[in-house]
């Protein structure tokens, strides 16, 4: 009676794994796919490639590279866009990707643009009413500033102002203290934005901006992104700019998932064909490595590309690959003679090293690709090691418990249900 139990007992459980199984991933899997962000080759918007130009006094060094990098990543952040690609390519090549519909010229203005944001001691009005900067008297730059400025209206005069932060507070206590009741005069790239009356000596570092070019509060938020991006170290060429329509990028999406759609319903077909009722354990195993997919991509916001999808496609085979292995060793133990269950647990120990082996070198090459490569080939070996963790998870652990549970209810017993021919005889 006990026997009885508890085989209909792992049966029930058998059945509530795949349950949990198909019902996640019918339930939920949309609304995963949906929360993805997708790549500029899907989605469609630009590709945008910028040259760091070294200058005279600044050759291109690591440390300048990397805050070029940087000062880019905080321009194309401070426009709101979601999930960019920024890459550096051939040393000195900044890439933009930027997924979604976007005013080209604003944002490309924006991005490679230098805030050139200088304070003078003196500056010189022309006959034509502009200003002129006396060099010799420059007191901070935009180097000097954190990045936090924004639009605020001052609570007493409801005027519209721009926050200033210095990163040293001792450089504009310094300023304020030798400047107190004169005029200091605020360039943004050679204009004259604003000549302050220093009013009192300030020690915390902190100051606001106003003038007749900030009269709105659009014109006030545009100017604190453009500080808030920084003072680029060196100047940005733009190379080559290109616009992704979102029809093309859709049209590759829907072939991508038409290609991806039959791939799967192959192998799905092929490993009941071969396998049998082992096969259908796969499979459910293949759901449930897709559905894992999905779930971290979208918990890490990955963003997913073209080459991407081909990794985890390609994670589909090898995660088949695993299960493969693993039959073909149960066979073995069949075949010399062992019973169904001895098979079983003989034949998912004998395969673990293989598995791990195969995939450890995949992974490994996965790891050198996203050291050395650039772009796409990066998001390819990310996907790609993703998706070899994730289907060692479910093609080792998940496929092994499921089979331990499904074979140990013994409501099958013939090795013909494992893939086994008809002759082989158990002991």
């Amino acid at each position: 009676m006990k026997k009885t139990k508890r085989k209909w007992g792992r049966f029930f459980a058998f059945i509530v794994f795949a349950a949990i199984i198909v019902g996640l991933t019918a339930g939920t899997s949309a609304r995963l796919w949906k929360s993805i962000p997708l790549g500029l080759d899907l989605k469609g918007g630009m590709d945008l490639l910028y040259e760091i130009q070294a200058t005279p006094d600044h050759p291109l060094t690591k440390s300048g590279v990397d805050a070029a990098i940087q000062a880019v990543e905080t321009r194309v952040n401070s426009l709101g866009v979601s999930s960019p690609q920024i890459d550096l390519e051939g040393g000195k090549f900044i890439r933009v990707d930027l997924a979604g519909s976007f005013n080209q010229e604003q944002y490309t203005k924006v991005i490679g643009t230098t805030a050139d944001l200088k304070m003078y001691g003196q500056a010189t009005q022309n006959k034509n009413g502009t200003w002129t900067p006396d060099p010799k008297t420059l007191l901070a730059s935009g180097k000097d500033l954190k990045s936090n400025s924004a639009w605020t209206q001052d609570p007493q005069t409801g005027r519209n102002v721009v926050t200033l932060d210095f990163k040293d507070p001792a450089l504009w206590q310094k300023i304020t203290k030798q400047y107190l009741q004169k005029p200091v005069y605020i360039f943004l790239n050679g204009n004259m934005l604003s000549n302050p009356v220093i009013q009192s000596v300030m020690s915390t570092g902190q100051s606001e901006i106003y003038g007749p070019t900030l009269n709105t509060p659009a014109e006030c938020i545009a100017l604190a992104k453009e500080l808030n991006a920084g003072a680029l170290p060196y100047p940005l060429k733009l190379v080559s700019s290109m616009n992704v329509g979102p029809s093309l990028g859709m049209s590759s999406l829907k072939a991508t998932m038409l290609a991806g759609g039959a791939a799967i319903i192959i192998i799905f077909l092929f490993m009941m064909s071969l396998y049998r009722m082992a096969g259908l354990i796969a499979d459910l195993a293949l759901v449930a490595y897709l559905y894992l997919v999905l779930l971290t991509f979208s918990g890490l916001q990955v963003v997913l590309t073209l080459s991407g999808l081909a990794a985890l496609i390609l994670g589909v085979g090898m995660a088949v690959d695993a299960n493969i292995i693993t039959y073909e060793r149960i066979k073995d133990e069949v075949r010399n003679g062992k019973s169904l269950q001895s098979s079983v647990v003989a034949g998912n120990k004998r395969a673990l090293r293989t598995i791990i082996d195969s995939n450890a070198t995949t992974f490994i090459a996965g790891a050198v690709m996203y050291w050395f490569g650039q772009g796409d080939i990066r998001g390819f070996a990310i996907s790609l090691m993703l998706s070899i963790v994730i289907s060692l998870i479910t093609a080792v652990l998940l496929s092994r418990v499921l089979l331990l549970l499904f074979t140990k209810s013994n409501l099958i017993s013939r090795p013909w249900w494992f893939g086994a021919g008809k002759g082989v005889v158990q002991k």
